[in-house]
Order: C-alpha cells, then structure tokens, then sequence
C-alpha cells in the first residue's frame, strides 16, 4: 500500500452537476473498495460561475436515488497548485481538458486525462453537460459509474492497492 494518498480531482465547467457527481460515486466505491485511508477525492470546476455553491439540485436527486448524498459538497475552482498536489485531473469533455491544458505547467500534464477514456468502452467521448436538459441525469450518472469503475482499476494498479 502506498505511504500517500492517491489523489483524485474531477473537473466540469462550474462544479455542480458532472463533477461532483463523479466525486460522489468515486468517493463511494472507495469506501466499498476499504481504500478511503489510500486515495483521496475532489472536484472543481474550470470557470468561477458557480463557486461556493451546492451541486445542482437535479445532480443531488439523482445521487440520493443511488445511495450517495452530495449535499456537503461546494463548488470550488481548480487552483494552480491542484496540478502539483493531485495525481490524476480528470475532466468532463474536450472543453474541460483544453482549459486543464492550457494552465497546467508542462511536468504535470501526464495528470490529465478525460473521463470517459476511462470507461469500459475507454472511448474518448464527452460526458454531456445535464444542466440544460440535453441529455438526463440518470443518463451522465451511468456514464460516470462506468467510468470511475475503470478509473479505480487503473489507480489499483498503478499504485499496488
């Protein structure tokens, strides 16, 4: 087992619907898996909008009809120094990931990633914003467990957990 935690950052665009809900479900296999003292979870958002604010209501409903509770969690931004103290960056869509990019100094972009490479089907596709009612969310909720079902085989892996 690994003497540091593992740290995990999601990112969407202002933290209250994707990214959180990512946290949540991560969060909770984590604790399934005994792994909570091993990797640490977070989310933040890539634009200030949102900041201090709970997840979406809609977000929350969803979560609450799985077992997961996010009402403590609080949007916050991706700060400079996410990219130093956290292992993987994992963002929504191509959006997400290009503003990762663009302010993420050069020895950390290995970090990067985007989320649904992480799935069963690893395809680099987006997972679609809710909020406005394009898409369900029960629908990006089942994106996000398959995805976070992968991502937490990779960390076991790569850090022998």
């Amino acid at each position: 087992m690994s003497a540091l935690k593992v740290r995990v950052l999601f990112v969407c665009l202002g933290n209250i619907c994707r990214s959180p809900s990512a946290e949540g479900i991560f969060r909770s296999r984590v604790v399934a898996a005994g792994l909570q003292d091993s990797i640490d979870v977070d989310s933040a958002g890539s634009i200030p909008f949102q900041v201090g604010k709970a997840p979406d209501r809609r977000a929350q409903q969803t979560a609450r009809a799985h077992g997961i509770e996010l009402d403590d969690l609080r949007a916050r931004l991706v700060t400079p120094n996410d990219y130093r103290n956290f292992d993987y960056l994992v963002a929504m869509d191509e959006s997400n990931l290009d503003d990762l990019i663009a302010d993420c100094p050069e020895e950390y972009r290995g970090k990067l990633s985007l989320m649904m490479t992480h799935s069963a089907g690893g395809r680099a596709v987006p997972v679609p914003d809710p909020y406005y009612g394009d898409v369900t969310f029960e629908k990006v909720w089942s994106m996000l467990e398959d995805a976070c079902g992968g991502l937490l085989q990779v960390i076991r892996y790569e850090h022998k957990l």
